[in-house]
């Protein structure tokens, strides 16, 4: 099989296709010829070296794949050779084959493609359990989307429009007029002062019921300075850490480390505001909790009230391109690579 390998931390060339022997399902699992798999911001970190849950390097990343199902291990039940399928393996998604436990993988919907399955499962998930399992949403809510223009912003506005909430998106200028046609009503220029605009928006003594935050560092004690009584703010990315270059930054990592603000559980009392976090990879150990939102997510697909979104397809070959595409901050949405 052929697989995109991160073969040092550096910057977007030393990403590398290599062939690997191909996988064979075991017990309880299937192996799956791969269609599509999504590229995630955690990818990009792993590649700088500066995410701590990624595999030791020389590695295989990527959280998610679509594909068609070529080999059923031993006792695995409810799946069968041929079957379309989109699914969550830890790690080693960049792969044209994966096995993954039958407990990661998903039927796809008939009207769904090879694309959109790839772009559903890191992004919808991360979305729906920061917005329903963490965040308490309620229909009305007012709710400040930070990088509302990716991909977990993206889905995160499909389930904040489905709920009938009000929107407010950070994305730089050229961005907004897309974010409006995807729901958002109120956007903000991410490049200048969001906290100062954000309460000029909401003027007087207007509060943020819910904050989502993927950039982290002093960014988040401006937000929890925006909630209201009940607010909640949920910490779901540390984007600031990565900087804007394309290779490791020992300043950003320090800037993001001393302009993280702290609370005490008599200071969250007083205010009646929640701060929490997200980080998907460790719900790979519970299951039990993922599996029902992602079944949700698949019956809202049926019903036509998500819409994954992809921006742009790299081939294998091109994956260093997808990266400095990533990068450069362009991309709204979803980025796949293809074998």
């Amino acid at each position: 099989m052929r697989q995109v390998f991160i073969t040092k931390v550096g910057p977007p060339e030393v990403l590398q296709v290599r062939e690997s022997p191909d996988p064979v399902a075991a017990r309880g699992e299937v192996r799956v010829r791969v269609k599509a798999a999504g590229i995630n911001f955690a990818d990009l970190m792993a590649r700088l070296g500066i995410y701590p849950d990624a595999p030791k390097i020389p590695c295989v990343v990527g959280y998610e794949v679509s594909g068609v199902v070529d080999q059923v291990g031993p006792d695995t039940v409810g799946f069968a050779v041929g079957d379309r399928v989109f699914g969550m393996p830890r790690f080693g998604g960049y792969s044209d084959t994966v096995v993954v436990p039958a407990s990661n993988a998903f039927h796809m919907p008939a009207k769904m493609s090879f694309e959109e399955a790839a772009a559903l499962p890191v992004v919808y998930i991360t979305a729906h359990h920061m917005l329903l399992f963490t965040g308490n949403l309620r229909p009305g809510m007012k709710v400040l989307l930070h990088s509302a223009a990716g991909g977990v912003g993206l889905a995160a506005i499909d389930l904040l429009t489905a709920h009938g909430c009000e929107i407010i998106g950070t994305a730089s200028p050229g961005k907004h007029q897309f974010l409006k046609d995807r729901g958002v009503q109120h956007c903000v220029d991410s490049t200048g002062d969001v906290y100062g605009a954000v309460k000029a928006l909401v003027g007087g003594d207007g509060k943020i019921d819910l904050v989502c935050d993927p950039v982290g560092g002093a960014e988040w004690g401006r937000n929890f300075k925006l909630l209201g009584p009940g607010g909640r703010l949920v910490c779901y990315g540390v984007s600031t850490m990565a900087g804007t270059g394309k290779r490791r930054s020992l300043w950003s990592v320090l800037k993001f480390l001393f302009g993280i603000s702290w609370w005490t559980p008599i200071g969250l009392m007083n205010g009646n505001k929640t701060v929490s976090g997200v980080n998907m990879y460790p719900m790979f150990d519970h299951l039990h909790l993922v599996r029902p939102q992602f079944e949700a997510l698949v019956r809202l697909f049926e019903a036509g009230k998500i819409h994954p979104y992809v921006d742009k397809t790299f081939p294998f070959a091109e994956a260093t391109a997808a990266y400095h595409y990533l990068h450069a901050r362009k991309a709204r949405g979803k980025l796949l690579l293809v074998p």
